[in-house]
């Protein structure tokens, strides 16, 4: 299963306290795929810094490096779905370069999506990805 993970829902589960560790817990765990652009880490680094700090966001980035299921790609297309915050297009871009199932968000720009029929993207919340990584364990 390959997905796209917003920034918002990186900060939100890298803390050991937080309910939704279990995301960061599953993909150091090989638990699913993650697709990402370099304008993608890019984001994850500046906002992990502002959030916690420069040595935690730089410790991530280079787990994300490290990992296998990790995955890079180079979408060759922007579809430029999301007006209202053009700077979403790079996870919609490289969830269809990446073939990814979800984008996970708990941004309410990307419910546009939802009426665009093509190319078809899924988003799910925080909460419906927790399920599915329950639902795919048992």
């Amino acid at each position: 299963m390959v997905v796209v993970i917003d920034c918002n829902i990186f900060v939100m589960c890298l803390t050991s306290a937080s309910p939704y560790h279990v995301i960061y817990q599953s993909l150091v765990g090989g638990k699913f795929e993650l697709a990402i652009t370099t304008d993608i880490m890019l984001e994850y680094e500046e906002v992990i810094q502002q959030k916690y700090s420069t040595a935690t966001a730089s410790a991530f980035i280079t787990l994300l490096n490290e990992l296998a299921n990790v995955h890079y790609t180079h979408p060759s297309y922007q579809w430029q779905l999301i007006t209202a915050d053009a700077d979403d297009n790079k996870y919609c871009d490289c969830a269809i370069a990446g073939q990814a199932l979800y984008i996970v968000t708990e941004d309410r720009h990307f419910d546009v999506l939802k009426s665009i029929p093509f190319p078809a993207l899924t988003t799910v919340s925080i909460d419906g990805f927790l399920e599915i990584l329950d639902m795919h364990a048992k």
